[in-house]
């Protein structure tokens, strides 16, 4: 803030400097458009995408799993997919990978490779996709 002969500018030229985009306005107008999406659109837009729980990070550390953009979209599309057929909990398979997913709230709980499915048992889950 630039003060002007020693004293503060007056809350109306903070108004019209800062909110009304006036020149010299500086950040203010960039953060303008930021400031006119709703908050609905702010939302929808964070829930795009699954998280990974503590421990399905943990799993696909140890597992050495990494998913590549392209994996990342089909589960994400799996999920989207089970979500719209009722599926509160599912079994997402992509590729050799599986992954157990809150389709709610788009948290995939764990993950295994191919080494891992033969041996496991998938129980607590009312659906499956292949994405």
């Amino acid at each position: 803030m630039k003060i002007n002969n020693g004293t503060y500018p007056s809350i109306e030229e903070l108004t019209q400097r800062y909110l009304n985009g006036s020149p010299g306005a500086g950040r203010a107008t960039e953060n303008k458009a930021v400031e006119s999406r709703s908050f609905a659109d702010i939302l929808t837009e964070k829930q795009q995408g699954v998280t990974f729980t503590k421990h399905a990070a943990e799993r696909l550390s140890d597992r050495n799993i990494v998913l590549d953009e392209r994996q990342l979209e089909r589960l994400n599309d799996g999920v989207k997919r089970a979500n719209e057929k009722g599926i509160n909990d599912s079994l997402v398979m992509v590729d050799n990978l599986a992954f157990i997913v809150n389709t709610g709230s788009k948290k995939v709980v764990t993950a295994m490779d191919a080494n891992d499915t033969k041996t496991q048992v998938f129980s607590n889950i009312d659906g499956a996709v292949i994405a």
